[in-house]
């Protein structure tokens, strides 16, 4: 028991830069203190004390602003950071080393009994205010972006974003991954905008749009060097009738005079 809550001290001190001493983690995190009052809803739960597991998460509920189901399975090292509104349902299973912030609901899309929340793998970070729905799995080293609604199964070392959440580019994923090496823990499971689907598609519209303009605007101008340059030669060649004219009149003009 010491092991495990030394080890969920340290999760603290390795994911959040504001915590300064381990009396402030635990006396103020309130992700810490829901985490400690789930195992022993847990322990009451697998042992069929169901109301006592409730009841034990309704006071974690009432004191930390976090429900957890006393059903959920989590693994070690968790953390909750901040935890106001995070919501984990009855089936829910998270694994090791895994990172969830405010505002997250791991929930359930179907009132059928069985599995119908989801599954976190280790190393699995969820961004603020993000939602995983339904009986999916957030697979080894998979992250949510702030925001996301995740109805759907996320690859290994992934990164979700959007409503409903999509996969980011490989590429782009590879460079998250480089930059988050160099900066260390990626606080918020954030992305770039570049990297957004939804931004990408409405920034290649933007562009194909501009480039239509610059096209046009091309023709444009390659049209009015083309009636610039007509005009000329029509005023040339206006000019060379007017020349032979003259020419032919005087012409006349002498063979008439004698």
């Amino acid at each position: 028991m010491f092991a495990r809550l030394r080890e969920d001290i340290n999760s603290v001190f390795d994911r959040d830069p504001a915590a300064r001493s381990v009396w402030e983690v635990l006396t103020c995190y309130p992700g810490f203190h829901a985490l400690l009052l789930h195992r022993v809803a847990n322990w009451f739960w697998r042992r069929r004390l169901k109301w006592l597991g409730r009841f034990t998460s309704h006071l974690a509920r009432w004191a930390t602003g976090i429900e957890i189901h006393p059903g959920a399975t989590i693994g070690r090292r968790f953390f909750i950071d901040h935890g106001m509104g995070v919501v984990i349902g009855e089936t829910a299973e998270i694994g090791d080393d895994v990172t969830i912030y405010h505002g997250v609901t791991l929930g359930g899309t179907s009132w059928n009994k069985g599995k119908r929340h989801p599954t976190l793998k280790d190393r699995v970070v969820i961004g603020a205010g993000a939602k995983v729905l339904g009986p999916i799995v957030m697979h080894e080293g998979a992250k949510v972006g702030s925001n996301a609604v995740v109805v759907k199964d996320v690859p290994p070392g992934a990164t979700a974003v959007g409503i409903p959440a999509r996969i980011i580019e490989e590429s782009a994923a590879q460079r998250r991954e480089e930059q988050a090496a160099k900066l260390g823990f990626s606080a918020y499971a954030l992305t770039g905008g570049d990297e957004d689907p939804l931004a990408k598609a409405l920034n290649g519209l933007i562009d194909h749009g501009a480039e239509t303009d610059r096209r046009v605007d091309v023709l444009l101008e390659r049209v009015a060097a083309l009636e610039a340059r007509l005009a000329a030669e029509q005023a040339s060649a206006a000019g060379e009738d007017n020349v032979v004219a003259h020419a032919f009149g005087a012409r006349a003009r002498q063979v008439a005079n004698g």
